[in-house]
């Protein structure tokens, strides 16, 4: 498979101009997802004034992504009950349709005495089609394994022949630069038939290298019948930035990052950091929705490649 040229469609989204009153900024991975023939729904992470997220949506016409046809007047999902492992924000993981409706994975922060934060993943479902979501437990469905003691983040789930695939951030202790924590993490996977019982440790698909301390996010696709993974990483030089890299099966991978075929713009809200693709088809075609500077502190933008598509797998 050649490298994909990704052309630049722009900011489609600005949080602080086009938000609603309970985005205060941010719209953090940005995850697309069809909700009919017009429209996608971009489902994100918006942070309120103490910096604190939620998950609500972003509309735009399937035709013309830049098009905004409608905002979240409020939350689908909001933070967890006090003392839960959500209580201190949501954001997206991914958004897919399963055996009972549309399946919500979302990762959620919770603040403690002794470490910057704690990430692990739960799970809602929405029985209308995307508009509300209810927890399937208060409780994480990923929490935390011998290695994996601060993040367990689920990105990527694939419902395939009756068993979830769940590809993950996993991580366990925190690079200190000028003096500041920022978590270590590197991707995994595992496989489940109930996301009640998901074990607690899954295989190592891609790892960091080199100056990378952490490498996560990983959005999973097919394409001609070979597994994708795009994933952002970050190095202790202070870029964050994605990568890419190739499966036969969605277990063994081969890094190419040299083949992600965008690149940061030279001014602009995304000439400082692009992080976070996800990846939707609509017809012919197949847009990239990403974060720009400061991981989508102003919002989202979007990339297109024309004549490329993603292959279609139906929950079965």
């Amino acid at each position: 498979m050649t490298t994909i040229h990704w052309e630049k469609l722009g900011a489609v989204f600005h949080t602080a101009t086009q938000g609603k009153p309970w985005m205060k900024n941010s719209a953090l991975t940005p995850t697309p997802f069809r909700l009919d023939d017009r429209t996608i729904r971009v489902y994100a992470g918006f942070r309120d004034e103490a910096g604190v997220s939620r998950i609500g949506y972003v509309d735009v016409d399937a035709e013309d992504p830049r098009h905004v046809l409608h905002v979240a007047d409020a939350p689908v999902l909001d933070i967890g009950r006090n003392g839960c492992f959500d209580d201190n924000g949501v954001i997206l993981g991914d958004v897919v349709r399963g055996p009972r409706g549309v399946y919500m994975f979302y990762v959620g922060f919770q603040l403690v005495a002794k470490a910057k934060f704690l990430a692990f993943s739960g799970v809602a479902l929405s029985t209308d089609g995307g508009h509300s979501f209810a927890r399937l437990s208060e409780s994480p469905i990923l929490d935390r394994a011998a290695g994996q003691s601060t993040i367990g983040a689920i990105h990527t789930a694939r419902f395939e022949n009756g068993r979830w695939r769940l590809w993950y951030a996993s991580g366990d202790d925190w690079e200190i630069i000028d003096g500041k924590p920022f978590p270590q993490y590197h991707i995994r996977y595992v496989e489940a038939d109930d996301l009640l019982d998901v074990p607690r440790r899954g295989d190592l698909c891609v790892d960091v290298r080199g100056s990378e301390y952490r490498i996560g996010r990983p959005r999973v696709y097919v394409m001609g019948g070979e597994h994708v993974m795009y994933y952002t990483k970050g190095t202790r030089e202070g870029d964050y930035f994605p990568g890419l890299a190739r499966s036969p099966d969605g277990r063994r991978w081969t890094r190419h990052d040299d083949q992600l075929g965008i690149a940061l713009s030279a001014t602009g809200w995304d000439s400082q950091t692009l992080c976070y693709p996800a990846l939707i088809t609509v017809r012919n075609d197949t847009y990239m929705f990403y974060n720009g500077n400061n991981m989508g502190y102003d919002g989202f933008g979007c990339a297109k490649a024309t004549g490329v598509t993603l292959d279609e797998i139906e929950p079965r």
